[in-house]
């Protein structure tokens, strides 16, 4: 773990305050950005992404360092912000996903790698307006279900108690009388470290990318869910950093390797869910089936290449 940028002899307090309290302003600053868009969509979605961001930081933060705040507050204000935050993704999430799918299915409906099954020529050229047009039925009413939940997360009370929440902890953060007058190097450094040594233990646990046995088949989601929890952790970690002054914007392409690995297993998943849609045509079968391998096959790239940037850079800080 590296030394911290700020004074390893100052209040633990005061450093993690400061972070915490500049996060708060930043989501309250998304907050009337997104009053303010009204029916635009891009302005909207800026602010939804900034309100996400300080919301993560924040219940990140809260978990990593929970010792130095009030422990029931920290606890309760996590469990909202977690909540706001996925309710905020969705939306963005299934818009994401449709373009990706969409892009893969323009782009395998012209490969000659991909051939047709035999008797049915041009199956995947077919095939793939078909999977298209259902896929953009099942991932556009999603969307549309993702929008209504955000608009009425945002008009609900519970919401409206987390902003309340968040304008105290823009000029006040409850903190632990004990823990808090601390050092930086005796307290928050050690509970970074504990956050890095998870990450490192989750990165360990990982099964080796190429090894038949321990591969994933191409429907196991428990493979997955492992990766998923080291970009989660890993998350964490940057956040940990964050706090304690560090520049966390070298080696971003190891943080970036896990996005592309959660979008393509999420796509996967999408383009299985859509073939198992009852009565479709053979060929649209076909080309959902040839969606799926192409996103698994996404999966695989994605980890090795974490893997390869892990090894090769060990500490790796992410965007």
């Amino acid at each position: 773990m590296a030394q911290p940028n700020h004074d390893s002899m100052a209040d633990a307090g005061d450093v993690l305050g400061t972070y915490l309290r500049s996060q708060a302003t930043a989501f309250l600053r998304g907050l009337r950005l997104h009053e303010q868009s009204g029916a635009d969509a891009a302005e909207s979605g800026v602010a939804a992404r900034s309100l996400r961001g300080a919301a993560r930081r924040i219940s990140g933060s809260l978990a990593t360092f929970r010792v130095v705040t009030e422990s029931s507050w920290a606890d309760g204000l996590r469990t909202e912000l977690v909540w706001l935050s996925s309710t905020l993704a969705d939306e963005h999430a299934y818009a994401a996903r449709l373009a990706r799918l969409m892009d893969a299915l323009h782009r395998l409906s012209g490969s000659p790698e991909l051939p047709a099954p035999r008797g049915s020529a041009g199956a995947l050229t077919v095939g793939s307006a078909r999977a298209g047009a259902l896929l953009d039925r099942q991932l556009t009413l999603a969307r549309t279900r993702a929008h209504s939940a955000t608009l009425q997360a945002l008009g609900s009370s519970r919401f409206h108690a987390v902003a309340d929440a968040m304008a105290v902890l823009a000029s006040e953060v409850p903190l632990d009388a004990v823990a808090a007058r601390g050092r930086v190097g005796e307290v928050l450094v050690p509970l970074a470290a504990v956050a890095e040594t998870r990450l490192s233990a989750a990165v360990s646990a990982l099964p080796p990318v190429g090894d038949c046995e321990a591969a994933p088949s191409p429907y196991d989601a428990d493979h997955d869910g492992l990766w998923h929890e080291v970009r989660r952790l890993l998350r964490v970690h940057r956040y940990a950093r964050e706090v304690l002054g560090e520049d966390v914007t070298r080696p971003a392409a190891a943080s970036e390797a896990l996005d592309r690995h959660r979008d393509a297993a999420e796509a996967a998943a999408a383009s299985a869910t859509a073939a198992r849609t009852p009565r479709i045509a053979p060929a649209t079968a076909y080309a959902l089936g040839v969606l799926h391998a192409d996103q698994r096959h996404e999966v695989e790239a994605a980890r090795a290449e974490f893997q390869h940037l892990w090894l090769r850079e060990p500490a790796v800080t992410p965007r």
